[in-house]
């Protein structure tokens, strides 16, 4: 067992110096044997020990809040104290570009929105304006139609307020041309009606010089002073438009 663990601990290498001034290489020689130990388990464990140690050391590496690492001031100073966030490099230049990008686009988008905005109001001023415009042109036409029409209207009136007249002697023949032009009245009525234009109310109602044009005065204590007694021609109007007004007699006080 002594001579195999001697053979595993040492080995011995032969060492020969040479004198320069003697020619013979061999002559004066001196032998010295020197030990040379092989590495036990203690000291690869100590190796093994430093090597983790550094590996720890790398590992707790810190990085700052943007994702870059930072080391200790006394390696960028020479100074020892606390830890220095690396200086600027691409990542740190592309973020800043990147912010710079997202106000530019912020304001943008604020124009955009001003904009739109804008363009709505815009938009609906004209719709608005559209509609008023449509309705006065409906309504100028629809007034000047009646207009033409109510001529006509008051012929058949007058016809009809005939029949009242006429004796029980006349011929059926007459009467049932009478009852024809009621019909005619009526449906003609019925299409004013339709497009809007509608009687202005006169009898018994007090005298409204933007609704009625008194042709008759009577002094009378049966009705109150400007009191509309009797309708002469029947008076229309479209909306708060006045097509014609009524012709009326008109109560005054004795």
């Amino acid at each position: 067992m002594a001579p195999e663990k001697k053979a595993n601990r040492w080995n011995r290498i032969p060492i020969s110096f040479e004198d320069p001034d003697q020619g013979d290489s061999t002559a004066g020689s001196s032998e010295v044997v020197g030990e040379l130990s092989e590495p036990d388990d203690n000291q690869e464990l100590m190796a093994d020990s430093k090597s983790a140690g550094n590996t720890a050391e790398l590992d707790q590496e810190e990085f700052d809040l943007n994702g870059l690492p930072v080391r200790p001031s006394s390696q960028a100073d020479g100074s020892s104290g606390e830890a220095a966030p690396a200086s600027g490099g691409p990542e740190v230049a592309e973020l800043v570009a990147t912010r710079a990008e997202l106000k530019r686009l912020e304001s943008e988008v604020k124009e955009l929105k001003d904009s739109l905005a804008r363009r709505q109001a815009d938009f609906e001023n004209y719709r608005k304006r559209m509609e008023r415009e449509r309705t006065e042109t409906y309504n100028r036409v629809v007034a000047d139609i009646a207009a033409k029409l109510l001529p006509v209207l008051d012929n058949l009136k007058r016809a009809l307020e005939t029949e009242a007249s006429v004796e029980a002697s006349e011929s059926d023949e007459f009467r049932h041309f009478l009852s024809g032009v009621d019909l005619i009245y009526k449906q003609l009525g019925g299409v004013l009606d339709a497009l809007g234009v509608k009687p202005v109310l006169s009898e018994g109602e007090q005298f409204n010089p933007h609704l009625h044009e008194a042709v008759v005065t009577e002094p009378t204590d049966d009705y109150e002073p400007d009191t509309v007694i009797q309708e002469i021609v029947r008076g229309f109007r479209l909306g708060d438009k006045l097509i014609r007004p009524a012709l009326v007699k008109v109560a005054v006080k004795k």
